[in-house]
C-alpha cells in the first residue's frame, strides 16, 4: 500500500448563482488528498493518512476518499474543524485564502500517530502539511519512524506565506528530503530550497548529493526532467491540452509517476536505488498523460484507469 500523509480539506469553489454574485461551492481537495484520490482511481492500493474532522465537511472528505477505492483505516478523526481554502481562478490558474488554525488537520501530534504494517510499503508526503505545525511536525515524526525498508516520495510544493519560522521550516524539510527516495520539486521550489545563484541542474545535484535517488523537476509547460545519482537524466514533454484549470495538476502528476512505478516493480527502496533512465522515463510519461487528462477538466478531478487505458477520446 501507498500511505499518503497529509492534507484533506475543503476547496470553496466560486460558482455563478441565479441571484448574479459568485457563491462558494464545497468540492474535496488539499495536495495530498488529490494524490490519494488519483492513486486510488488508477488502481493502485492506497491508503491516506491525515487529521480530519467529524464534521459535515469531514465526512464529505471521508466520502470521497472511499468513492475513489481510497483505504481510510489510518485517519485521525477530531471534533476540530475542517480546513477550509476559499479558492479565486485567473485564467484558469488557482489561488488560495487558507483558513486553518487550529483545524482537525494542523494539529494531529505524534502520539495520536498510528502504528504502520508491513502492507505500507511506500509513503508520500506534500503540501502545506509540511508548513503548518504542529501538523508539519508530526508528519517529519512519522517518516523518521517509518522510512526504514519503504519508498518514499516528497513533493514540498513550498508556498512560502504559509511559513512562519523560515529556520524551523527548512530544518525540518532537510531532515525529511535525506529521507527521501524521490523528490519532486518545481523549478521555484528548488529556487526556495537553494537559493544560491547555481544553475538548476547544480541544485538539483545538491538535493540527489544528500539522500534521494530521483529528483523530478517540474516546469510546467516546458515538462518534467528526471536525474538520477549516477549524473543521469530524462526529459519529458508536458502534452498539449486545452486547460480549463490547473487545479490538483501537479498532484495527479505525482499520482501518475507513484502508480505507474508501482506497477513496474519499482516502488523500493533498492529499486528506485538502480532505477534506469527507461522505467523513470516511462513513469514520468504516465504522469504527464494522467495530469493531461486532469488540466482539460473543471476541478482536481482526476481519471480513472478505464479512461486511462482507452487512451484519447
Amino acid at each position: 500500500m501507498i500511505l499518503c500523509c497529509g492534507e484533506a480539506l475543503i476547496d470553496m469553489i466560486p460558482t455563478p448563482t441565479n441571484a448574479g454574485p459568485d457563491g462558494f461551492v464545497p468540492h474535496a481537495g488539499g495536495a495530498v488528498f488529490n494524490t490519494a484520490i488519483a492513486l486510488g482511481r488508477l488502481g493502485a492500493q492506497v491508503g491516506m493518512l491525515s487529521g480530519l474532522s467529524s464534521d459535515r465537511f469531514g465526512q464529505q472528505l471521508v466520502n470521497g476518499l472511499k468513492e475513489s477505492h481510497v483505504h481510510v483505516s489510518h485517519l485521525i478523526v477530531s471534533d476540530r474543524p475542517t480546513t477550509l481554502a476559499f479558492v479565486r481562478l485567473i485564467g484558469g490558474h488557482a489561488t488560495y485564502d487558507f483558513y486553518d488554525e487550529n483545524s482537525a488537520g494542523c494539529m494531529i501530534t505524534a502520539d495520536e500517530l498510528p502504528a504502520l504494517s508491513d502492507e505500507v510499503s511506500a509513503l508520500y508526503f506534500g503540501g502545506i502539511s509540511l508548513a503548518c505545525e504542529p501538523g508539519a511536525d508530526t508528519y517529519a515524526a512519522l517518516l523518521a519512524r517509518n522510512a526504514d525498508g519503504r519508498a518514499v516520495m516528497i513533493d514540498p510544493n513550498i508556498r512560502p506565506g504559509f511559513i512562519k519560522d523560515i529556520a524551523r521550516y527548512r530544518g525540518r524539510l532537510d531532515r525529511m528530503l535525506a529521507l527521501a527516495d524521490i523528490v519532486k520539486v518545481s523549478d521555484e521550489d528548488l529556487n526556495w530550497i537553494n537559493p544560491a545563484p547555481l544553475a538548476l541542474r547544480d541544485k538539483v545535484a545538491d538535493l540527489l548529493n544528500n539522500g534521494p535517488s530521483v529528483v523530478i523537476l517540474t516546469r510546467g509547460s516546458e515538462g518534467a526532467t528526471g536525474y538520477l545519482a549516477d549524473g543521469a537524466e530524462v526529459q519529458v514533454p508536458a502534452l498539449k491540452t486545452e486547460v480549463v484549470d490547473t487545479v490538483g495538476a501537479g498532484d495527479t502528476f505525482n499520482a501518475g509517476v507513484l502508480a505507474k512505478m508501482s506497477e513496474l516493480g519499482q516502488l523500493h527502496k533498492d529499486a528506485l536505488r538502480c532505477i534506469t533512465p527507461e522505467v523513470l522515463a516511462e513513469a514520468l510519461a504516465y504522469g504527464a498523460q494522467v495530469a493531461a487528462v486532469t488540466v482539460s477538466r473543471a476541478g482536481a478531478n482526476p481519471p480513472w484507469i478505464e479512461e486511462m487505458r482507452q487512451g484519447p477520446q
